[in-house]
């Protein structure tokens, strides 16, 4: 198949960190992917990714993230469709200025990292929040059967700068999720 022939769309998301805490938002059912998530959303062309992550959290939260790390990519492939949803995901653990008082995605929380998974959010959400915070770079791929709304096959890895190569893949079996919509 011709890659001209795939539509690609790209994404950010950037989670961020004041010491133990972690921002999230509560974004309701009629925006789509319900429950908890951090800041991100759509690429803009011709802005650049980084930017488009810093943009989409000023957006969403009302702050200015200042050190920004790249932490890795997600990707939801949906062949019927032919289809490429790409996610690259940020840390940021320095940021100014005030929380919005009505943003626009959803309601606006600090959570301690260890609570923020017993929080209601979307699975693959909750697969990926941790990686945030481990060391080195990952990489999740998922295809999504859109005619069954079943998330096919995925496969997790992280790449250790340590010792320059994949330190761990981990599969997970297709399960019947919400639809991986950003």
């Amino acid at each position: 198949m011709n890659w001209k022939d795939i539509e690609h769309q790209m994404y950010t998301m950037c989670m961020v960190a004041d010491g133990d805490k972690i921002l999230l938002m509560n974004r309701p059912k009629h925006k789509g992917a319900p429950g908890f998530i951090a800041p991100g959303g759509k690429v803009e062309f011709p802005e650049s990714i980084t930017d488009a992550a810093i943009r989409e959290v000023l957006e969403e939260t009302g702050l200015h993230v200042k050190n920004i790390v790249f932490k890795g990519w997600d990707e939801y492939v949906n062949p019927q469709e032919k289809v490429r949803y790409i996610v690259f995901n940020y840390l940021a653990d320095s940021f100014e200025g005030t929380l919005l008082a009505d943003p626009p995605e959803g309601e606006l929380q600090w959570v301690s990292r260890k609570d923020a998974m017993e929080l209601p959010m979307q699975d693959w959400f909750k697969r990926k929040l941790p990686l945030f915070f481990k060391e080195g770079t990952f990489e999740i791929h998922s295809e999504w059967e859109a005619e069954q709304e079943l998330e096919g096959d995925s496969k997790t890895r992280i790449f250790l700068k340590s010792e320059g190569r994949v330190g761990r893949i981990e599969n997970s079996p297709a399960v019947k999720r919400d639809s991986p919509s950003c």
